[in-house]
């Protein structure tokens, strides 16, 4: 969770800095002494979430809210409680702190955050998902044109210069990268758990160990990609 602070006070940056650095997934990638310098910052860096200051000479917090564009996930830190009700008009103020903020009220933040980006992320699945349901993928093979649904693709392999494509039960091999069709197939349906996989996930039927099954194929799962998949799983 990429976060910037933005508060004209150095010690109170300081401050919710080293409370960020109590959440081993929140990463502090600026602090910045005004809402101006944050709007800069902002058009060449995307970020996950906002501390934000509200008094601030120049141009206030409210000023920057109604002023940034696609605003992502805003927390408030100020000394004046009077705002807290009009603040939480926007989706995109999570929480509400009130200086001095203390350990116990950061971590119940901490939690708020968690769950709105999870929310926020599921929510973009599933808009995905339902504007690829439609969707489908052409590949040339053999100089025709041959039309695949999303959905129906299981798995593709990379192999050397080409890719295979495993769909309704027949493979078909396509000059190609993992990395130029990964860029076509929708994130709701795909991921690649490997160097040389991509799957749909929609379709695995059991995981055990280090690899998926998908019909009667067993892919590897790479350590670095397992992570994302398990967080993709609808687990009980």
């Amino acid at each position: 969770m990429k976060c910037i602070i933005v508060d004209d006070e150095a010690s109170a940056r300081a401050i919710v800095t080293a409370l960020c650095k109590t959440i081993p997934k929140m990463e502090v990638v600026a602090e910045l002494p005004n809402a101006l310098e944050a709007l800069k910052f902002l058009k060449h860096t995307q970020v996950d979430l906002i501390f934000l200051d509200i008094h601030m000479p120049k141009l206030t917090g409210v000023d920057f809210i109604e002023t940034v564009n696609d605003p992502p996930k805003i927390v408030l830190t100020t000394s004046d409680k009077d705002f807290a009700i009009e603040a939480y008009g926007y989706e995109f103020i999570v929480d509400y702190l009130v200086k001095p903020i203390t350990y116990e009220r950061f971590q119940k933040c901490a939690v708020k955050l968690e769950n709105a980006l999870k929310k926020s992320k599921q929510e973009q699945l599933e808009i995905n998902a339902a504007q690829s349901e439609e969707e489908d993928l052409f590949i040339n093979i053999d100089r025709r044109l041959i039309k695949l649904k999303f959905k129906d693709i299981l798995l593709i392999e990379a192999k050397g210069d080409y890719i295979e494509i495993l769909a309704q039960n027949k493979r078909f091999r396509v000059h190609s990268t993992l990395k130029k069709i990964k860029e076509k197939l929708p994130e709701s349906r795909f991921l690649q758990i490997h160097r040389s996989y991509i799957i749909n996930f929609t379709q695995i039927i059991d995981i055990q160990d280090n690899s998926v099954l998908i019909e009667k194929s067993v892919i590897p799962i790479s350590r670095s990609n397992r992570p994302e998949l398990m967080q993709r799983l609808n687990l009980l």
